[in-house]
């Protein structure tokens, strides 16, 4: 199953008020395993950076009206996300940014599956605060690079979110072999593992004669 971790930097917050992208960064997943297929770009808004965007994420306006603009990137990135399923966090808002540079240019919006990590997080921690950040804290994933937010630094931390999200902290490409591979690891990497495994009628036998024997009286009863 591929998946695709997608952020998105802008110019400001609404589209309403005309702001553009000026970063999109993705970084693909296999069975929640990252592979080594990105797309990362930074863009030419062609308008001037909010002073609230900038202090977010630091790209000047010198800095952006160097780089490319949505248009020379745009098929590039649909066929980077074509039939796979997006996680994003606080998916109105990209998907809101997205699909407008995609109306500018006459294109279809975008229509893959959407995973909102923001509504996941809200259903299982609600009244918890659950930024990105708060996030990191919470499952202990070191987010000491995030001086600034860059999209694919924060793509790379809510993939490791989404996989504690989901209660998939070990990933794996066999999931058939899961079992063998638990039995055989030592205890400093022992892997939780919920399989019961029931006492034979022998064992329970032996454990009722014990009880009856050989276990010391309580000193409290």
């Amino acid at each position: 199953m591929l998946e695709v971790v997608l952020d998105t930097e802008t110019t400001g917050l609404s589209v309403k008020e005309g702001h553009r992208i000026v970063e999109i960064g993705c970084i693909e997943l296999e069975n929640l395993v990252p592979t080594k297929n990105k797309f990362h770009c930074y863009l030419n808004p062609e308008r001037k950076v909010s002073e609230k965007a900038f202090e977010v994420h630091g790209y000047s306006d010198n800095f952006l009206s160097k780089q490319k603009k949505f248009k020379e990137i745009a098929e590039e990135f649909l066929n980077f996300i074509n039939n796979k399923k997006l996680i994003i966090h606080n998916a109105e808002f990209d998907l809101a940014h997205l699909n407008n540079e995609l109306e500018i240019l006459g294109a279809d919006k975008i229509n893959n599956q959407i995973i909102d990590t923001l509504t996941l997080a809200r259903d299982k921690f609600p009244g918890s605060s659950i930024s990105l950040d708060a996030l990191c804290r919470r499952f202990r994933i070191d987010n000491s690079k995030r001086v600034q937010h860059t999209a694919l630094i924060d793509c790379d931390l809510l993939a490791k979110v989404y996989i504690n999200l989901i209660d998939q902290k070990e990933p794996t490409l066999d999931f058939q072999t899961q079992e063998e591979k638990s039995q055989v690891l030592d205890k400093k990497n022992f892997l939780y593992f919920k399989k019961v495994i029931k006492p034979t009628s022998e064992e329970l036998k032996n454990h009722k004669d014990f009880l009856k024997k050989d276990l010391k009286k309580n000193f409290f009863s």
